[in-house]
């Protein structure tokens, strides 16, 4: 039937949803159908494929009746089917957080998400940390972009990685999340009623997760909840797999539950040894996996 369509969530706000019908290139606010409520179905998020029916074509109105099936979801921020997280890295001002940036990419190996590093602020660089930053991230295999607003450097590169993907901004407060998602806005945003009235206020400010879709196909997610990070659904046995650099050598270790922490002959340790895989990235491996296996120790002692 013509008024059944297919669409995406792009923020919900007290049980209404804007759902884009990408083919029209329309929005509708949605309601969730009480069968769908009552039947016991999960509840929509931003990121969401959906299936509705249009209730009213000129005030633009609707019902979602099926939410399809998930990627990935995060009940912080609440969002579905990310499929790239850009962390933002600063030179300075604040120094670099690299143990929430290691949090976030083991997130990202273990929910199916694509990384990419951007290291903004290079204007402040005075002692090449940026490009030591980068090197570090680079050996690990993660895909890295330099970033300044005052250099207007990074962004034609970053707009480039930007196409077809829902991608979703990290990093600590103050490392200019904001500025690049301006940036991205004013520039790359598709001109919904929504967008234009953000762009025209003319400042960024992050207030619940919402999708803005983009010239080159997917979306930016604005994203309040990923500045402070845990590491999460993975268990210590399985930490070390995701990691990129170390994935390689893992089946070579001499014993086959090796915590690549103290066992002879492991394989991981010698690549960091050789130098192979960064030492203060393999330091923080090493406290991550305690954390973790005590508090999968603690499960068992309650």
């Amino acid at each position: 039937m013509d008024n059944i369509r297919q669409g995406i969530i792009l923020k919900g706000v007290g049980g209404f949803y804007d759902v884009l019908d990408q083919e029209a290139g329309l929005v509708y606010t949605c309601k969730v159908r009480g069968v769908h409520r009552k039947s016991g179905g999960i509840s929509p998020l931003p990121g969401d494929s959906v299936t509705f029916r249009v209730i009213d074509e000129k005030g633009l109105t609707g019902f979602i009746d099926v939410i399809g099936e998930r990627k990935n979801e995060f009940a912080r921020p609440p969002v579905a089917n990310i499929d790239q997280l850009a962390i933002v890295l600063a030179v300075k001002s604040p120094e670099p957080d690299l143990s929430l940036a290691d949090k976030l990419l083991i997130t990202c190996e273990a929910k199916d998400i694509s990384p990419l590093i951007l290291i903004n602020k290079i204007d402040l660089d005075e002692g090449g940390s940026a490009e030591c930053i980068g090197r570090i991230y680079k050996k690990a295999g993660y895909r890295v972009i330099l970033v300044s607003k005052v250099l207007d450097t990074g962004y034609d590169e970053l707009h480039k990685e930007l196409k077809g993907c829902k991608t979703a901004f990290a990093g600590q407060s103050g490392v200019g999340k904001s500025t690049i998602l301006n940036r991205i806005l004013n520039n790359w945003a598709m001109e919904t009623g929504e967008v234009s009235e953000r762009i025209q206020r003319g400042r960024h400010t992050t207030r619940h997760v919402q999708l803005f879709e983009l010239d080159v196909g997917g979306f930016v997610l604005d994203t309040p909840g990923f500045s402070a990070y845990s590491v999460c659904d993975v268990e210590h046995t399985e930490l070390a797999s995701h990691y990129p650099e170390f994935r390689k050598v893992i089946g070579e270790c001499r014993f086959t539950s090796c915590s690549h922490i103290n066992e002879p002959g492991c394989r991981v340790r010698e690549l960091v040894e050789k130098g192979k895989a960064d030492a203060e990235r393999y330091k923080r491996y090493v406290q991550y996996y305690r954390e973790l296996k005590e508090a999968y120790d603690n499960r068992y002692r309650r």
